[in-house]
């Protein structure tokens, strides 16, 4: 009777220490990935065999100078690199081509469908990049500058689709995020010029192009750096010519450093017009409306590269 009681008890014992063991391990993963974060991120991205051609869909959860992190619907996670000759492109309709968007409009919780081929280093070289209008815009809500809308929440709450839970589980993510930065992710203002214009203009003068000189000079000796550029306009005329004055005045600036200096549109993060708000003086007067006719340009560097950068150039050989 004891042996037929044991025989009978092994499973029932068996069972349970499965179900400790399941119970216990994500626990303990858990502590060594919080431990050392950056080392279980890097380790986590989904390696792309060299030359292999991949095609995927997926909602971007980080944005990097060249890179961003794709995850797909399977939860993997790759990493994705942006070039020059990457194709990036709105999906056309019937009849319809897609519309071209800049390197810069590849945002975090943009859903997307990218194509391209491994590189020795595990990366997926980007050659083209496709997505949907109504996908850019929910991914505009979450962007650094903009809060999310209830509209946009409503509409993601009723996709059953598991690509838009992930979206929507990332973009969470970021809004998080946001609420402990001032600028991006692991980057710190190392430079900051504004540029004032003439009235109903968007040409740039003398003095802003020796002032976007200099720091695109700076730029150029710079490591991991990216460019935040902002638009603004006075209080004459009405509110949305001057929204799209003030982006005129962003994309000037934006195309006097592409052009004269060779900065890659990567470099940019999206440009914004915001019009005649957050003015820095008084619009009453003559003196305060120049001084809001401006754009704000911020050289972004980032943090933890350039950190192990000096600390390696002050290590005596």
């Amino acid at each position: 009777m004891d042996f037929r009681a044991s025989k009978m008890c092994w499973p029932f014992t068996l069972v349970c220490c499965l179900t400790f063991l399941l119970a216990v391990t994500p626990q303990v993963f858990g502590q060594a990935s919080s431990a050392q974060s950056n080392k279980s991120r890097n380790l986590s991205l989904q390696s792309v065999p060299n030359g292999a051609k991949m095609k995927f869909r997926g909602v971007v959860i980080s944005r990097d100078a060249d890179t961003f992190t794709i995850r797909d619907r399977n939860r993997a996670d790759y990493q994705v690199l942006l070039t020059d000759s990457t194709s990036i492109k709105t999906n056309g309709g019937f009849l319809r081509f897609g519309k071209k968007y800049p390197a810069t409009d590849i945002l975090r919780g943009l859903i997307i469908e990218v194509e391209g081929r491994g590189d020795r280093q595990g990366q997926l070289v980007a050659e083209k990049i496709r997505f949907n209008e109504s996908d850019m815009r929910a991914a505009v809500t979450t962007d650094t500058r903009v809060n999310p809308v209830e509209a946009n929440q409503e509409r993601l709450s009723g996709q059953m689709d598991e690509l838009y839970t992930v979206a929507e589980e990332a973009r969470k993510e970021v809004r998080v995020a946001n609420e402990r930065i001032s600028a991006l992710d692991d980057y710190d203002v190392q430079e900051t010029v504004t540029v004032n214009f003439a009235v109903n203009s968007t040409l740039l003068s003398l003095e802003a192009k020796r002032q976007l000189d200099t720091l695109a000079e700076k730029a150029s000796a710079a490591k991991a750096y990216m460019i935040e550029v902002g638009g603004y306009a006075d209080s004459t005329g009405n509110e949305a010519k001057n929204f799209q004055l003030s982006r005129q005045r962003a994309d000037s600036v934006i195309q006097y450093l592409a052009v004269r200096h060779k900065i890659p549109l990567r470099r940019f993060v999206s440009p914004m017009g915001y019009g005649e708000t957050e003015a820095v003086a008084d619009n009453k007067t003559a003196a305060g409306r120049a001084q809001n006719r401006r754009v704000e340009v911020k050289m972004l560097l980032n943090r933890g590269l350039n950190t192990r950068a000096s600390t390696t150039s002050t290590v005596k050989p």
